[in-house]
């Protein structure tokens, strides 16, 4: 009898063991196709092309994170405007789901449609701003949209909470733009988003990122930025293309150890010599030191 009993234990020991396993598989399933979902979500929302003018130069590089629902809601995105100016922006959604992934295309779709009735970038960051409050939404976005005119190399832009851009130039100057940015998208009414300035003659380099790429639990904010910056200055003064920078600032994002999306936008004109940015007072045509 004692026997009977221990044979008896033992094969409800395993089929509870059986019970736990295929619960854990059914588990690891949803959330592998949850991850898919999303990723397919994200890649389905970002341009499949980006708009050419002569001597401009676009390149991007996205990196998904996929660590467990680890997956957020970057993105980047480059359009030509009514005008033929070229719109450009880069932001990051709070989380890390599908939710995240969903508001983000919310965002960009809006920055879009909402750049037909204004490119002005900070204008254009404040109507956005109101549209997203109006969808009730608990998540909010940075950002940062430039709008840029390829024949003259000016370039105005306006941030939401998100990471300034480093800039670089073909006689080895380099660093990150000093603007004043707005709060985030989608936290509070009535927000303003003053607009800088900037001329990109010919020969260097602009370079919009997501905070993934230079912030982790290895690498904090500052050091990051430092090594894009590096990166910058070394592309421009030896000419290499676009897609070569982008690559390589993706590539050392490894470095920080995170676990979130990263984003990289590269810009950059045709020759040598390119003008480090100004500080414009978003007012009227003259530029401030």
């Amino acid at each position: 009898m004692p026997r009977k009993r221990s044979t008896d234990n033992g094969d409800e020991l395993l089929a509870r063991l059986g019970s736990l396993t295929a619960q854990a598989r059914e588990r690891a399933e949803l959330q592998r196709t949850q991850v898919e979902l999303a990723i397919a979500l994200q890649r389905g929302m970002l341009p499949r092309d980006l708009p050419t003018a002569p001597g401009l130069h676009l390149a991007v590089r996205y990196t998904p994170a996929t660590y467990g629902l680890n997956v957020g809601g970057d993105w980047y995105d480059a359009f030509t405007m009514p005008d033929g100016r070229i719109g450009l922006s880069i932001g990051d959604v709070q989380g890390h789901n599908i939710e995240a992934a969903a508001f983000m295309g919310q965002v960009r779709a809006g920055l879009r449609a909402l750049a037909s009735v204004t490119s002005e970038p900070g204008e254009l960051l404040g109507r956005t701003n109101e549209l997203l409050l109006s969808l009730g939404s608990e998540l909010f976005a940075t950002c940062t949209f430039m709008r840029l005119d390829p024949v003259t190399g000016v370039l105005e832009s306006a941030r939401a909470g998100h990471i300034p851009f480093v800039w670089a130039t073909a006689d080895g100057k380099s660093g990150v733009v000093d603007d004043e940015g707005g709060p985030p998208l989608g936290i509070e009414p009535g927000m303003e988003y003053p607009v800088t300035r900037h001329r990109l003659t010919t020969g260097g380099v602009f370079v919009l990122l997501t905070d993934g790429v230079v912030e982790g639990p290895s690498l904090n904010i500052e050091e990051g930025l430092d090594q894009v910056v590096r990166l910058a200055g070394i592309a421009a003064v030896a000419g290499l293309e676009a897609h070569a920078l982008a690559a390589a600032v993706i590539k050392g994002a490894e470095s920080v150890g995170h676990e979130d999306d990263a984003a990289v936008l590269v810009v950059g004109l045709d020759g040598p010599g390119v003008r480090p940015p100004d500080r414009w007072d978003g007012q009227g045509s003259g530029f401030q030191p």
